[in-house]
């Protein structure tokens, strides 16, 4: 039988132990954590996102968002706790998430093809189409040529930009500038005060502003549609982006993304709430088995019921089982966090509800400053009661800014839709908020409340049945 020497043997021992030295350095790319593996072992997922009405904002219950809301079900979905990090301008989003800043890039992010290049994507979950929006009155774009010689800005980084380059190969003439201290609601009041000629916008969040530019009007769409979807960092690694997948197939299948949208981005007539002839409806149907409880809990409170009953129309239009995609219920539509802070164990028993409804609202009013007279007083607790005390400190800011009063509710109501505005909200210690949403909440409250006290100082009829 062979025998090795001895020199012979220690050359093997010496080959084997370099081998088993080396092995950890071949293997270790294999051996790595994939990034869905190193999401759950942190216990985190963060989202990177922008302030603004379309990904991510501040609500009167904290965060919330159309982006937020789906990354927040995505995370449960996963297992794991959501973090956000917010960019102060959209084309940092890439530079953040290329340096392991976050996991994924949720910021109503177009998906295009120089795009698909750089990031790994979720799939789409929104199609819109991109509209040039132009100022009403003035000699209306039909197409890119037309927009030649005009101003045109648009956000830096953005699809738009994207969109306006690869004409520009055509359209040589074809001007823009691209800002990335500005966000799309800062570019539509520039097009309604007349500081530019055009800008791009999505129509999803032509939809969602549109009401409160009403001198922008759109011109044209650009073909095709524009698909949106999430990003993550590129290369092969793509586990995340796979459960990302499953996840929206799933939310799609079970109609929350169709839940979200319709909660985010509503229809006209969802904005505008009800006419006339659907109150005194429901003032017919609704309200003769809930005024004894709302005339009960204001007098306990020293409330007048009629501006508690014009909050509970606001809310729910009195539907005791009113319930939102978020999971707020009842009349007065609380939340699980606050019906548990009120007390409130059954938030679908209209007594239970309209109580506690009606203690929140006393809450956020005594936060109000004492010097705060009535009515301006309870017209700003109901702008917290919809956006959060917090934007109401902000929007009162802003108003002494401008040299007005932050005390008249006249004078603060003119600048809450500078919430929704970057150059305004990005110093603001809560950032974004719709602003424009909480003026129209009180605005719709402080007319189904006079026409209650119209009603009831005339003798209505339908007032004084219920009465009998």
């Amino acid at each position: 039988m062979f025998q090795p020497d001895k020199s012979t043997f220690n050359g093997w021992l010496k080959a084997g132990l370099a081998g088993i030295l080396v092995l950890p350095f071949l293997t270790s790319g294999d051996d790595r954590p994939s990034q869905y593996e190193q999401v759950m072992r942190r216990g985190s997922l963060v989202m990177l996102t922008r302030n603004g009405a379309s990904s991510y904002y501040i609500g009167s219950e904290g965060d919330t968002g159309p982006e937020y809301q789906l990354v927040r079900e995505f995370s449960e979905y996963v297992g794991v706790d959501l973090k956000i990090r917010v960019a102060d301008a959209f084309n940092q989003l890439a530079g953040l998430l290329n340096n392991g800043q976050g996991e994924l890039i949720a910021a109503n992010l177009s998906r295009t093809a120089e795009r698909e290049l750089e990031f790994n994507f979720g799939p789409n979950y929104l199609e819109t189409t991109t509209i040039v929006v132009y100022r009403r009155g003035e000699q209306r774009p039909k197409e890119l040529s037309d927009m030649v010689g005009g101003n045109t800005m648009v956000i830096a980084g953005s699809s738009y930009e994207e969109a306006l380059a690869e004409a520009n190969a055509t359209l040589p003439d074809l001007k823009w500038e691209s800002r990335s201290d500005v966000g799309i609601e800062d570019l539509l009041l520039a097009v309604s005060d007349g500081a530019i000629d055009y800008t791009l916008i999505d129509s999803s969040i032509f939809d969602l502003n549109i009401h409160f530019y009403p001198a922008v009007a759109p011109a044209f769409e650009l073909p095709g549609t524009v698909p949106h979807a999430w990003a993550f960092p590129g290369g092969a690694d793509d586990s995340l982006a796979q459960k990302a997948r499953t996840f929206i197939l799933q939310a799609e299948d079970q109609g929350r993304l169709e839940a979200i949208n319709n909660a985010f981005f509503p229809a006209d007539d969802k904005m505008d709430r009800v006419g006339m002839f659907q109150f005194l409806r429901q003032v017919r149907e609704r309200l003769p088995p809930l005024l004894p409880i709302f005339q009960d809990v204001a007098a306990a409170h020293e409330m007048d019921w009629r501006l508690l009953a014009a909050i509970g129309y606001q809310e729910s239009h009195w539907d005791p089982q009113a319930k939102s995609f978020t999971g707020v219920r009842g009349i007065m539509m609380l939340t699980k966090q606050t019906a548990n802070h009120l007390g409130v164990t059954d938030r679908l028993d209209p007594e239970q509800s309209i109580e506690g409804g009606a203690r929140y609202f006393l809450q956020l009013r005594k936060r109000i400053p004492k010097r705060i007279a009535e009515p301006d007083r309870s017209w700003m607790a109901l702008a917290a009661y919809n956006m959060g005390i917090g934007h109401l400190r902000d929007a009162r800011i802003l108003t002494e800014k401008f040299g007005a009063n932050p005390d008249s509710w006249q004078e603060v109501k003119k600048h809450l839709n500078l919430l929704s505005q970057e150059r305004w909200y990005k110093d603001l210690k809560y950032g974004y908020a719709r602003g424009f949403e909480a003026r129209q909440f009180v605005e719709n409250i402080r007319s189904y409340y006079d026409i209650l006290v119209w009603m009831e100082t005339r003798e209505h009829p339908l007032l004084i049945a219920q009465g009998q």
